[in-house]
């Protein structure tokens, strides 16, 4: 029985140093730039992009956000950019939909650009939080206004994370494209997203189990990487609690099932990051929700510069109500 005893205690001393070694030390290195999502990003035009607003969040934090007004528009859409980018990657959608008489909302999500810990949120939610807040704030300005989301890649995801979460009625539609969905979805390339993300599969794998029972002690820990040049003014890498929140929930089908108002995918045939013809089979569980769009030829990025990308998108929203 002491045998026994002393055998199940070092078992367990081993595992809580494997796991522990897992958190100080799993981590990953970011691989060499995507240059087919980075150059593209990088050559998106710029001019005329408005100057950074502010609403205050409900903990005291600053969110930022560009205001693209539709001089008598009852209309707003809200635009949630992709990983490690900022408000600034929605430019031209929100020109776009800013010329079809649609008034653009472009985020600066916390955690990137100018709102909040670069890299991080304080729990996971908290985006969800910010959302509301900032619909207050345009709400007050922008009275009967009805309002929209928008999000690419991974403000894809959280697009259609809100979609299915309590407060979705407050949106006429929900519109993503090429959104984040899971690692494990028939869109994925691999844990590695087409070699655009490091993740640190041992942390992750740890800081997963310890929040399945309610523990978050190591939650502000990065827990992937991205495949950005040194002097990417984005974050480089996410936390476990942004990662987690930055994206759809883990049934990412259920969201779109719970969802009280359509939902556009519109994504394009040579994305680099997703396997863009699997959307419609990743939402085959969710039949009559989900409206699947490939447009021919178009890459990762191209889904928020081209102007066949800005065309389907402007579309999309303005059926908005329809």
């Amino acid at each position: 029985m002491n045998k026994f005893l002393a055998g199940t205690a070092a078992a367990g001393v081993l595992a809580t140093v494997a796991a522990a070694s897992a958190v100080a030390f799993g981590t990953a290195s970011p691989g060499p730039p995507l240059h087919g999502v980075t150059d593209v990003a990088t050559a998106i035009d710029r001019r005329g992009m408005p100057a950074v607003r502010h609403a205050i969040a409900r903990d005291g934090t600053a969110l930022a956000f560009r205001l693209y007004p539709a001089p008598g528009s009852r209309r707003v859409a809200i635009l949630y950019h992709g990983a490690s980018d900022s408000s600034q990657g929605m430019h031209a959608v929100a020109n776009a939909l800013q010329s079809a008489g649609i008034t653009a909302c472009a985020v600066d999500t916390r955690g990137h650009g100018g709102s909040g810990t670069r890299g991080d949120v304080a729990y996971v939610g908290q985006l969800e939080d910010d959302l509301h807040d900032l619909l207050t704030h345009l709400r007050a300005r922008h009275p009967g206004a009805r309002f929209s989301l928008v999000g690419h890649s991974s403000g894809g995801g959280f697009v259609l994370r809100v979609a299915g979460s309590p407060g979705a009625e407050a949106f006429d539609r929900f519109v993503l494209t090429a959104p984040y969905l899971h690692h494990q979805a028939p869109t994925s390339r691999g844990a590695d997203g087409g070699g655009w993300a490091s993740p640190y599969v041992p942390r992750l794998t740890v800081l997963g189990a310890l929040d399945a029972v309610g523990v978050d002690a190591f939650g502000g820990l990065p827990v992937i990487a991205f495949a950005v040049a040194p002097e990417h003014p984005g974050p480089r890498t996410y936390s476990y609690r942004l990662f987690r929140n930055y994206a759809p929930h883990r049934n990412y089908v259920g969201d779109a099932q719970r969802s009280p108002r359509p939902i556009h995918v519109i994504a394009g045939s040579a994305d680099e990051v997703f396997r863009a013809d699997r959307y419609a089979d990743a939402f085959a569980a969710a039949p009559g929700r989900v409206a699947v769009r490939l447009l021919p030829g178009l890459g990762h990025m191209a889904m928020v510069s081209d102007p066949a990308a800005l065309a389907a998108v402007t579309a999309a929203v303005a059926r908005a109500g329809d």
